[in-house]
């Protein structure tokens, strides 16, 4: 992997967390496209260089101040979160999600973690 060493022999990762709200429609319709978005965007893994770890959840409590969906996604640098958003595989999802989300919220960080023993 091609993470920034820092001092203490720790890593920095960029962490990439996008949250959607999906328009609502009936019951099984709403349930497909969340489904949907999840497959499409796990399977990005392995497809983009720099992507180091992808995961889409999807909200089960059904309160009303919930996102339906999240992405979080971890890059070995700024430059390959950069590149992830301008992939065409990427952007192929994000233009399909175009007539799908009503809401979109994103952080994105870098986070410093000790190597693995």
């Amino acid at each position: 992997m091609d993470q920034v060493a820092t001092q203490k022999g720790q890593r920095e990762r960029v962490k990439h967390v996008v949250m959607w709200n999906l328009v609502p429609t009936a019951d099984g319709q709403k349930a497909a496209a969340v489904e949907a978005v999840k497959s499409r965007f796990e399977a990005l893994l392995g497809a983009i260089p720099g992507l180091l770890h992808i995961e889409v959840g999807v909200d089960f409590s059904g309160v009303d101040y919930a996102c339906d969906v999240v992405l979080y996604s971890e890059f070995e640098s700024a430059e390959a979160l950069e590149a992830y958003a301008n992939h065409p595989a990427h952007l192929k999802i994000r233009d399909e999600l175009q007539g799908v989300r009503i809401a979109r919220y994103q952080v994105d960080y870098v986070s410093t973690e000790d190597p693995p023993p």
